[in-house]
């Protein structure tokens, strides 16, 4: 019985060390994704008017992902130098318009 009892022992401190690392890793990917987004907050504060980033906040609570994917690429314009001043809330619609547009012409043809 004293080696059956050592095998689960030796099992659950594994489990416990796995369960641990797993912790670990979730806790340092979370801290990782929250200084993504604060960086990404304080770079669209330099690229955005503020009436322009109350749109975007406005759109985020319908379109989550879609207002993701524009940051991000005003992020990419940004860093790329593309950008010679801060969007305003008319380019930004503008933007938004262009993306939407292209997004939306599916057609379905029967025959």
């Amino acid at each position: 019985m004293t080696d059956l009892e050592e095998i689960r022992r030796k099992k659950m401190l594994e489990m416990q060390q796995r369960a641990q690392q797993q912790a670990a890793e979730a806790e340092k990917e979370e801290q990782l994704r929250r200084q993504f987004e604060i960086q990404k907050r304080q770079l669209l504060m330099k690229i955005l008017t503020p009436e322009a980033r109350s749109r975007l906040a406005n759109l985020r609570l319908t379109r989550p992902e879609f207002v993701e994917q524009i940051e991000l690429q005003l992020i990419q314009l940004a860093r790329a130098g593309q950008l010679r001043s801060k969007i305003t809330d008319k380019q930004l619609k503008e933007l938004l318009r262009r993306v939407t547009s292209k997004k939306r012409d599916i057609r379905i043809v029967r025959r």
